[in-house]
């Protein structure tokens, strides 16, 4: 089994994936940033009570000393780490316009710049070892841009394209890149409970005859889904776990966990093959396939 890295691993999905890694038999470090948090504890306590390697460690992915600190840690704990789970993020709700650039700034410096950070700490071992799995927690957001989210969705489609040039460039080094885009989810995250607001209220009271859509957020977002389907993320953990347990080499690039009534896939695989085509016509076709040492 795997050493595993996961960022943002306090609540939601991280968290998630974390207890259904470890329970899987990966030795995982669940990443936050308090580990002497009430959060913590309660892993270090699950880890005790099922007899599952589950660690608990400091990893803000706003610093980049703290980025590589851990994986220096972990490196020395263990000699070896063999995926990262990109999954730390932030949401942030409102019009486009009353976001400032300092809003906008903090939420790429969180959702972008926090997974290269994190890339930079942890690709010089991938590459000296010529294999390693870089696993981005994505969303299908970047595909139907839904209204009042915008410069999150922004930021998560700079991470998908981010991830999509890394995979170029690391593939002929023998790291394999995955992302796993999950659909709206309207429950067992914190993700919208934590959600900041753009903070100009002035530009915000000047949209004020659009709050009535605002206020149908969470009943537009269900109407997404089929009658009698109740999403759980705990999906997406299970999705993550079932990819991790391929053979090395064969893991898709991209695997949605989507439970409403459009087909994502159907968008990737013609994305997919437009870029297939286009590295093809480049000569460039070796660095969509991972190197085999």
């Amino acid at each position: 089994m795997s050493t595993v890295l996961i960022t943002g691993a306090g609540t939601g999905i991280g968290n998630l994936t974390a207890r259904a890694l470890a329970r899987a038999g990966h030795r995982v470090y669940a990443s936050m940033r308090d580990t002497a948090s009430d959060r913590a504890e309660e892993l270090r306590r699950l880890a005790t009570d099922e007899r599952i390697d589950l660690r608990p460690i400091v990893l803000d992915v706003q610093s980049e000393d703290s980025a590589q600190q851990a994986v220096d840690t972990i490196l020395e704990e263990t000699g070896d780490l063999n995926v990262v789970v990109q999954n730390a993020g932030h949401l942030a709700t409102g019009y486009v316009e009353a976001f400032t650039a300092e809003d906008i700034a903090h939420l790429f410096d969180v959702n972008v710049l926090g997974a290269q950070r994190v890339n930079r700490a942890v690709l010089p071992h991938f590459r000296a070892r010529r294999s390693g799995t870089l696993l981005y927690v994505g969303s299908t957001s970047v595909l139907d841009v839904p209204p009042f989210l915008g410069p999150y969705v922004a930021s998560k489609a700079a991470f998908d394209v981010m991830a999509q040039a890394t995979r170029y460039e690391v593939a002929p080094l023998g790291i394999e890149s995955v992302i796993v885009m999950p659909g709206p989810f309207t429950r067992g995250t914190n993700h919208f409970p934590n959600a900041s607001r753009a903070s100009d209220a002035a530009v915000t009271e000047g949209y004020a005859e659009l709050e009535p859509f605002v206020a149908r957020n969470l009943q537009a977002t269900n109407s997404l889904f089929p009658e009698g389907v109740d999403p759980d993320p705990v999906a997406v953990a299970d999705e993550i776990t079932r990819v991790l347990a391929l053979p090395y080499g064969t893991r898709p690039f991209r695997t949605v966990v989507d439970f409403t009534r459009f087909s994502v896939d159907d968008i990737n695989e013609l994305s997919a093959s437009h870029i297939r085509r286009a590295m093809h016509h480049m000569g460039y076709e070796r660095l969509l396939t991972v190197a085999q040492s």
